[in-house]
């Protein structure tokens, strides 16, 4: 797969699918500013691996493709949006790699916020945010005909979990599918609990790829005969 701008690839694909049907890209934290290449190893990035264990597991079968974004840089950087730029070409390295296939979006934290920026791709199925950060004034028009899910830690000081649910109120009344749920008694890096973390995003996302029925209070959350995609 060819560099871009003398960087690495923007997709890191997991191991190998020979017929994909599905994709599932993950995105790690970052932070508001930084200009410096994320180092190999990093705490945000291991953080969303135990993440990646729990979706493949609860996957299995569905020839589904994991992969990881890989940023260019660890912020966000204002109205360079870096972390969305590496989302875009992610998935177009993903299209060559799989073809069309129907992908859901992973992010945490500023991952989490570049993944429902990048949500507007064709590809893009449903976006599954954690501890998403979500400023006021978000756009939400693109997602439209989306399905959103945002976990957010009911004791988080670093997101305000109040911008998720305002957010998903929003990205419904635009014409998404959106539905919230507060973790109690979790902070930001989604430790405590972590095995109640780990197994409703697993079962969230194959509901959503339509390889598992949704846990109810998503589903209970959606419409009863969905307009989404």
């Amino acid at each position: 797969m060819p560099f871009r701008d003398g960087h690495r690839p923007a997709l890191e694909p997991g191991r190998p699918v020979e017929k994909p049907r599905a994709a599932v890209l993950l995105l790690h934290g970052g932070r508001e500013h930084g200009t410096e290449a994320p180092p190999p190893w990093n705490l945000p990035r291991a953080r969303l691996r135990l993440f990646e264990g729990e979706i493949r597991e609860s996957t299995a079968g569905g020839s589904v493709l994991i992969g990881r974004v890989r940023y260019r840089v660890r912020g966000w950087n204002g109205e360079h949006e870096d972390a969305v730029r590496d989302a875009r070409q992610a998935l177009r390295e993903l299209e060559l790699l799989a073809g069309d296939v129907p992908t859901v979006l992973v992010g945490h934290s500023m991952g989490a916020r570049a993944a429902l920026r990048a949500a507007g791709d064709p590809l893009v199925r449903a976006v599954v945010g954690l501890a998403p950060w979500c400023p006021t004034g978000e756009p939400v028009a693109h997602l439209s005909g989306r399905r959103v899910v945002l976990l957010h830690g009911d004791q988080d000081r670093t997101t305000d979990p109040r911008s998720s649910l305002d957010f998903a109120r929003r990205a419904t009344a635009a014409g998404a599918e959106a539905a919230t749920v507060l973790m109690h008694g979790s902070g930001h890096a989604m430790l405590r609990r972590a095995p109640a973390w780990h197994a409703l995003t697993g079962r969230t996302v194959a509901g959503l790829l339509d390889l598992a029925e949704l846990p109810p209070l998503i589903a209970d959350q959606f419409p009863p005969t969905s307009t989404a995609y």
